[in-house]
């Protein structure tokens, strides 16, 4: 089997192309670090020191090492989404996006054309393939470092073809083979960071050199009253609590929802700021979409047709149950079985399997 090795510079990709390596023969992988961003980078995988770690690495390895310009790509469908998301007053989930457009599409056809039978990736993640040829995708064995949130949209075909070598280990155990094989990345710190933003620059600065920021007014969601001044209405996200300053009774505000048109911010008490559900749209489903099989005791299905989920929101934020169905506008009804604060639009929702918590359902995006 021929692998390509997406080797980002980080420790877990290192390790990833090892044991990659290791399985099938030198002969067989080759390293592919993707050139994503064309600005200037200085965090995440983007940055010039980070595409050198992973040369360095693939050649500790005695792996053959390619960089792929994908950087187009990455403008079109994760920097410009982003970009406009927060001018309409969403806020998006760029890893989501790059996975989905550039890790698990572009790079999978890159390698296809060039041969390839797979792409390893040093995600924290599990794929496990039952005796009927059905792939599954399971959390990471490191609770902490589970990636499972951010490959929520990967199919059946992409699955197929991807594998994820560090899955089953600790971070520990990570570092300790990048230690023990001697890897330049053994302590090299992950990153925190979007990768296209620089951490000199932020958010602010980025999303200022790219679209008109409007100052607005903070409004009491219940009173109309107005509270003061918000810098810039695109950079406040619904569910945020700081800057929003206190109520009356001294307890601190949260934003209830956005307006950019009309430049206002409303905001309210923490219970305010909850809800009992989300509609999703961009709706992706590992093994079909569970809410369509027949209704019975396996099944899972409850009385009035929905499928029983747990919903985490955001990357390693608490599971929760919920149930989902389809609404008569095309979008997933994610309904949790408590409140939970709101999620704010644009960002990703991942399902999993109440029976096996660990394997992933699907995921979509907050409408």
């Amino acid at each position: 089997m021929r692998v390509l090795v997406a080797m980002s510079g980080g420790v877990d990709s290192s390790v990833a192309a090892a044991l990659v390596a290791d399985e099938h023969g030198r002969d067989q992988v080759v390293g592919a670090t993707l050139k994503l961003w064309g600005g200037a980078s200085d965090s995440g995988c983007c940055s010039v020191a980070d595409v050198e770690d992973a040369r360095r690495v693939a050649d500790q390895l005695g792996l053959v090492h390619h960089v792929f310009n994908f950087t187009e790509t990455f403008e079109e469908k994760v920097v410009r989404p982003y970009v406009e998301g927060h001018a309409r007053g969403a806020t998006p989930n760029p890893c989501v996006e790059c996975n989905r457009h550039l890790k698990f599409d572009r790079l999978l056809e890159r390698a296809r054309s060039l041969g390839f039978d797979a792409v390893a990736t040093g995600h924290h993640a599990r794929r496990v393939t039952s005796s009927d040829g059905r792939h599954h995708l399971l959390r990471g064995a490191d609770p902490a470092k589970d990636q499972s949130y951010v490959l929520a949209m990967l199919d059946q075909d992409q699955l197929a073809q991807a594998q994820f070598p560090v899955g089953t280990m600790h971070k520990d155990q990570v570092r300790a083979e990048a230690v023990r094989r001697g890897l330049r990345t053994a302590g090299k710190p992950d990153s925190q960071d979007i990768c296209f933003i620089r951490s000199d620059q932020g958010r602010s600065a980025f999303l200022a050199e790219r679209v008109p920021l409007h100052p607005g007014r903070m409004i009491d969601h219940a009173s109309g009253n107005d509270l003061g001044p918000v810098d810039a209405v695109e950079l406040v996200t619904v569910g945020q609590r700081r800057g929003m300053g206190h109520g009356d009774d001294g307890r601190r505000r949260y934003v209830t929802a956005v307006d950019v048109p009309t430049r206002r911010v409303l905001v309210g008490p923490p219970e305010a700021a909850e809800a009992t559900e989300a509609a999703l749209h961009t709706v992706a489903w590992v093994d079909g979409d569970p809410t369509s099989q027949a209704s019975n005791v396996d099944g899972g299905r409850t009385p009035d047709g929905s499928c029983p989920v747990i919903a985490q929101c955001s990357a390693h934020g608490r599971p929760v149950l919920a149930t989902v169905a389809w609404d008569g506008d095309g979008r997933l009804l994610v309904r949790f079985a408590s409140s939970q604060r709101r999620v704010a639009p644009g960002q990703t929702i991942a399902l999993y399997d109440p029976e096996r918590p660990d394997a992933v359902l699907g995921s979509g995006i907050v409408a």
